[in-house]
């Protein structure tokens, strides 16, 4: 006698959040961990970290919102007045923790649509994800982990298809926009973005929608500074900037600069960087009336005839304090800075200056020098000197993105000239300064892994 057999169920069919997990296992690994050592990092140094005179400067400006005169745009102290009902400064540091695992995960995402393996892709991720110097400026309070993040999305957002559209094309130029506004060095990276994309030949319309998007805010910007300090500009500091960078060169009996401008030739004094020239009192721009910044125009001037006048040797000091960033053992620039390695137990303080106080009062009440609790403390001092991007395998990765353009690999040309220029320009423009690199390497890391990809474009 026959008997029926029972049909098996069929299985039920998988929830899509876990089959994405089970995609993306390995870098969901590599994200908790990351996570878990921005947890300890705001366990082992408590408050975030507020340095003289710059975190307080924004903090300032987040209150009183108008553009700083000096050389801090607005786009950071902006991300601090949304976050000042809060009167904490912790929640500042946890959310510039939330922008860096946001680097990763874009960094990831891109390279997995354009087609590299789970293990390759979480492998780019490494550097931003776990170089401690990250940690340490997503704990702090300045502006350059969401500077990063505005580059790295601007970029996700240029890569994202192999055919731009022209939405992609108009929010990638708002990224960069607010980049623009957050630190100045993005302004020339919207026109090079521009070259790139024609170089690319994506067309008239992206084009125009990048150029729109990514210069009309940056002029509104301009116009608002205008209505506050009377011209339309970004700030007053860029001509004392590039005056600083002629001082490590200039021969005024090479330039000869008209009588005006002789007075800001160089005067005997002598500091260790390039950017030291903007604060030594005894340099000659510092000792003219009414402070360095009212003779911004003056100082651009001298700085434009110093290097026309002597190429050669801007160029030269140029590439020497770049290569600072390739050395093994990072090298303090300037001899007063600490380059790496920078947490150390202890209780820190500040300095007795009213405008500390006053953040204090109108910002937040807490605000007072880092101290370091153990044993989250003592992980992390230990856990900084392996967990260091040395400059040559800063190089390495630099290396292999040049290759990748000259073997026309197309999607890495954008984000490996973006990585150059954020390498050298700040240095072109004032000096070299290790935090100044660290945009450079989530970029860098990108344009490499794109390069090594099975090619496709």
């Amino acid at each position: 006698m026959l008997t029926d057999i029972p049909t098996p169920a069929p299985p039920r069919p998988r929830s899509p959040w876990l089959a994405a997990l089970a995609d993306h296992r390995l870098f969901a690994v590599v994200v908790a961990l990351a996570a878990g050592l921005r947890v300890v990092t705001m366990l082992g140094f408590r408050p975030a970290r507020t340095y003289w005179y710059d975190s307080f400067t924004y903090l300032d400006t987040a209150v009183h919102l108008a553009p700083n005169g000096a050389f801090h745009p607005v786009g950071y102290s902006l991300l601090l007045r949304v976050l000042w009902p809060f009167h904490d400064v912790n929640v500042i540091a946890a959310v510039q923790h939330g922008l860096g695992l946001a680097m990763g995960v874009m960094i990831y995402a891109v390279l997995r649509r354009r087609g590299l393996p789970a293990w390759g892709a979480a492998a780019a991720t490494v550097p931003v994800l776990f170089d401690a110097s990250f940690l340490q400026l997503e704990q702090a309070i300045l502006s350059d982990t969401l500077f990063m993040f505005l580059i790295v999305a601007g970029l996700t957002t240029l890569l994202w298809s192999p055919r731009l559209s022209a939405r992609a094309a108009a929010g990638a130029g708002l990224l960069f926009a607010a980049a623009a506004v957050t630190r100045t060095i993005a302004v020339p990276l919207i026109v090079l973005v521009l070259v790139v994309l024609a170089l690319r030949r994506v067309g008239a319309r992206r084009l125009l929608a990048v150029a729109v998007a990514g210069l009309l805010p940056v002029a509104a910007y301009a116009g608002w500074y205008a209505a506050h300090h009377g011209r339309f500009a970004l700030n007053e500091a860029d001509g004392v900037a590039l005056w600083a960078r002629t001082m490590t060169f200039a021969d005024c009996s090479v330039i000869k600069p008209p009588p005006r401008e002789a007075v800001l030739c160089p005067n005997g004094t002598v500091v260790d960087a390039a950017s030291e020239y903007v604060w030594a009192a005894g340099a000659s721009l510092n000792r003219l009336p009414g402070g360095r910044f009212a003779h911004n125009d003056l100082a651009r001037s001298f700085a434009v005839k110093a290097i026309l006048a002597q190429p050669f040797d801007y160029l030269r000091d140029v590439a020497r304090d770049t290569a600072i960033a390739f050395s093994w053992t990072p090298i303090a620039h300037p001899k007063r800075t600490t380059p790496a390695f920078g947490w150390a137990n202890g209780v820190g303080g500040l300095p007795a200056q009213p405008l500390i106080d006053k953040v204090r009062r109108e910002y937040d009440p807490g605000i007072r020098g880092v101290s370091s609790v153990s044993p989250y403390s003592d992980f992390l001092i230990a856990y900084q000197y392996p967990a260091y991007l040395r400059g040559p395998m800063l190089a390495a990765i630099l290396l292999a993105g040049a290759a990748g353009v000259l073997r026309r690999r197309r999607a890495a040309l954008l984000p490996w000239s973006v990585a150059v220029a954020l390498l050298v320009g700040p240095v072109a423009v004032l000096d070299f300064d290790h935090r100044y690199v660290m945009p450079v390497v989530p970029v860098a890391c990108l344009a490499a892994a794109l390069a090594l990809r099975p090619r496709s474009d």
